[in-house]
């Protein structure tokens, strides 16, 4: 398949070269209409040469100005700017309504479905004088009634 494909492409290649460039029949010519020819065949290089210039200088400005617009997508994908929130008061009710419609016709008490939390007194230690407490506690005595207060 690939074979074939290039097979004719070879063909084509030498079937327009045939029909644009004619052979060049030198045999029979003087040395001034081989230097005229000459100079025709340098003028219709130098128009292609030009003509190729110009193509590669509109390729590489277009290729600089996909990779341009290119980097400007990027960058814009990359800076997406977020609107600064502000702050709104709503009840629960509108809120609720706003975002399921008008679904929700009851109006839902949430501070009743909250748990109930009990806070535990903490328990305080009498503030006592620090000197009774260290006398009391100096001696075998004071060591015992620790050793009793752990257990």
């Amino acid at each position: 398949m690939l074979e074939k494909m290039k097979e004719e492409r070879i063909l084509q290649k030498e079937i327009t070269l045939t029909e644009k460039v004619p052979p060049l029949q030198l045999s029979g010519l003087s040395v001034q209409d081989i230097q005229a020819l000459c100079k025709e065949l340098h003028r219709k290089i130098d128009v292609a040469d030009e003509e190729r210039y110009d193509i590669d200088a509109k390729v590489s400005k277009n290729i600089k100005e996909i990779e341009d617009l290119n980097q400007k997508v990027f960058e814009l994908k990359g800076k997406m700017k977020r609107p600064a929130l502000r702050r709104v008061k709503i009840s629960a009710d509108a809120m609720l309504g706003a975002l399921l419609g008008s679904k929700v016709k009851e109006s839902v008490d949430f501070k009743a479905n909250l748990k109930t939390v009990k806070k535990e007194e903490e328990k305080k230690e009498e503030v006592t004088d620090w000197r009774k407490n260290v006398e009391a506690m100096s001696g075998m005595e004071g060591r015992k009634k620790l050793f009793n207060a752990n257990q």
